[in-house]
């Protein structure tokens, strides 16, 4: 059987939404898959490594906006009934009865299969967000190269 590619893109930085998106990712793997996934504006939220923010060269605004959004995949909210972080918390205290992995769980299974992971550079530049502040494996491309992957999928994915 030949290779199958999946390619995902991750718009959404609301935890679930990336939980679901990771979960895929690392199911795809697990079937010999090659995976990309394509985060773009919100979706950046969850490769920034929070060990590596800076405010170095940025402007007034960058810096406020980098300040007022999530620090890493454990900080995103609940797309539905976040609820000031309580429901987060809830669905949280679920998952660890059911002995569930968390987000972070994922996206580090993720790095470890090889799973490709793309970052818009419009998106990276917009938001004000540096190279040095996304974990190593992230490969900032332009929308051709990410257009050039989906276009050679066997199965594409927006989330």
């Amino acid at each position: 059987m030949d290779e199958k590619n999946v390619n995902l893109l991750m718009f959404s930085g609301d935890y679930d939404k990336a939980l679901a998106a990771l979960i895929i990712a690392n199911g795809a793997r697990e079937l010999n898959a090659s995976v990309t996934v394509f985060f773009a504006f919100w979706g950046l939220l969850l490769v920034r490594d929070p060990e590596q923010l800076s405010d170095e060269e940025k402007t007034a605004f960058e810096k406020m906006f980098s300040t007022m959004t999530p620090k890493g995949a454990e900080a995103l909210p609940l797309s539905k009934m976040n609820m000031a972080g309580l429901g987060k918390h809830m669905l949280l205290d679920m998952m660890d009865d059911k002995k569930t992995p968390h987000l972070t769980d994922f996206l580090d299974g993720a790095r470890k299969k090889g799973v490709k992971f793309y970052v818009c550079q419009l998106s990276m530049e917009i938001m004000g967000f540096k190279k040095e502040e996304l974990l190593p494996e992230v490969k900032i491309v332009d929308v051709k190269e990410y257009l050039e992957d989906a276009m050679n999928a066997d199965m594409q994915l927006f989330i």
